[in-house]
């Protein structure tokens, strides 16, 4: 693309996320999600829109309240993204945490307790809500309760005994998963409060990281020995490219904070652009496009159902991750990537004929099954995808 190109196509998709934002996402889950009795948000929601499990996904009472405070914060000062936003954070505060301080993973409608995982993602869920939702108020106690949350969960994670490990001691593991989502989650605690332990732990996910990388292989995996080692199971030898991608553009979005092209900053840089490059090979669909859910490193058949399926999110972490990349770069391969994902993500996720996006699709792009939302899919990636690449492309577009 020459420059006027370059400049009409990032244009054109700004003013189109923005579009699909305030008039398609969040409209409808306003309107169909917001729960006016008890408090929180139901995700359960057919293609139409109604209800259909009045379960409540506790990890969604965070994720929500977060994507309406960062809507309001950089998008549109609506006072009904605040006002959501809190009833979601009131919401968990009242119902969501048990006893001994961890959270629960799914509630009832009015907020009795259903079942608790060994993980601690509602807590990591819930601490990015609050610090969003301080800007948005003007609470700096909002601020203050997600740093608190983040030192607990540190707590939680740091203290030997206190979770339930995913394997027995015959076999020793560390998974991806919580290493990369404290990047983030310290990431956006440190942007309402100053807190030496946040750029800790910050620096200590990036390390801890290096254990995942396998250049053998060319792949990020997602769990490993304690020592980095190949687990050389099916479960040791899975790659998930949208989790490595999101990866990615959280090592990006840090590498941003302390300087694209200094010291450590260079560093990260590299080695996200590294991880986005390998797990794009890996992922991309080269005879359908898109990116597909799970392969096995030494290429033996993925075990996971859904291994070569298209979900939602892994299609948004690659639209983000490509325009942080390009941003980072200038290279234009990283826009020709944002094009491909981009594009069939937008020809096959939108209901063409009800609002919001399908969530599951074939490997061809069919639909697999019309809910708009569950436990596990709400209002989190397409609007984070929408309102992160907007700001984004305001930045290239200075650039250029």
């Amino acid at each position: 693309m020459t420059k006027e190109e370059k400049i009409q196509y990032l244009s054109h998709w700004k003013d189109h996320y923005k579009n699909d934002l305030l008039n398609n996402i969040l409209p409808f889950w306003l309107e169909n999600g917001l729960d006016k009795v008890n408090g929180g948000i139901y995700t359960c929601l057919d293609r139409e829109g109604k209800l259909y499990d009045p379960t409540k996904s506790v990890w969604f009472q965070g994720r929500a309240g977060f994507i309406f405070s960062y809507a309001y914060n950089n998008i549109a000062r609506k006072p009904e993204f605040v006002e959501a936003s809190k009833s979601y954070i009131d919401f968990i505060e009242k119902y969501c945490f048990d006893k001994d301080g961890r959270m629960y993973f799914e509630v009832t409608a009015d907020g009795k307790p259903l079942r608790k995982r060994r993980y601690v993602f509602s807590e990591c869920f819930a601490t990015i809500a609050m610090a969003e939702y301080s800007k948005a108020s003007g609470d700096k106690n909002y601020a203050d309760k997600a740093l608190k949350l983040f030192k607990d969960i540190l707590y939680f994670i740091e203290t030997p005994g206190l979770l339930e490990p995913k394997y027995l001691p015959t076999q020793p593991a560390i998974g991806h998963s919580i290493t990369m989502i404290l990047i983030n989650t310290a990431s956006v605690v440190r942007s309402v409060v100053n807190d030496p332990i946040l750029d800790k732990r910050i620096d200590a996910s990036i390390e801890q990281l290096k254990k995942f990388i396998h250049p053998e292989y060319k792949a990020l995996l997602e769990m490993v020995s304690p020592e980095g080692e190949l687990i050389d199971t099916i479960n040791g030898r899975v790659i998930n490219p949208g989790h490595c991608i999101e990866t990615a553009w959280f090592l990006l979005d840090e590498a941003k904070y302390r300087g694209w092209n200094q010291g450590k900053g260079k560093e990260i840089k590299e080695m996200a652009l590294q991880i986005l490059d390998w797990s794009w090979e890996w992922g991309w669909d080269e005879e359908f496009s898109g990116i597909i859910n799970f392969k096995d490193c030494k290429g033996y058949p993925a075990q996971d159902y859904s291994q070569d399926m298209k979900f939602w999110w892994p299609q948004t972490e690659g639209i983000i991750a490509t325009l942080l990349a390009y941003e980072a770069t200038g290279d234009d391969k990283y826009l020709e990537m944002h094009k491909k994902v981009n594009d069939w993500t937008y020809s096959h996720f939108p209901d063409k004929e009800f609002p919001e996006w399908y969530g599951y699709l074939h490997r061809d792009g069919t639909v697999a099954q019309s809910a708009k939302g569950n436990i596990f899919k709400g209002p989190f990636h397409i609007p984070r995808m929408m309102i992160k690449s907007q700001l984004l492309i305001d930045n290239i577009l200075r650039l250029q």
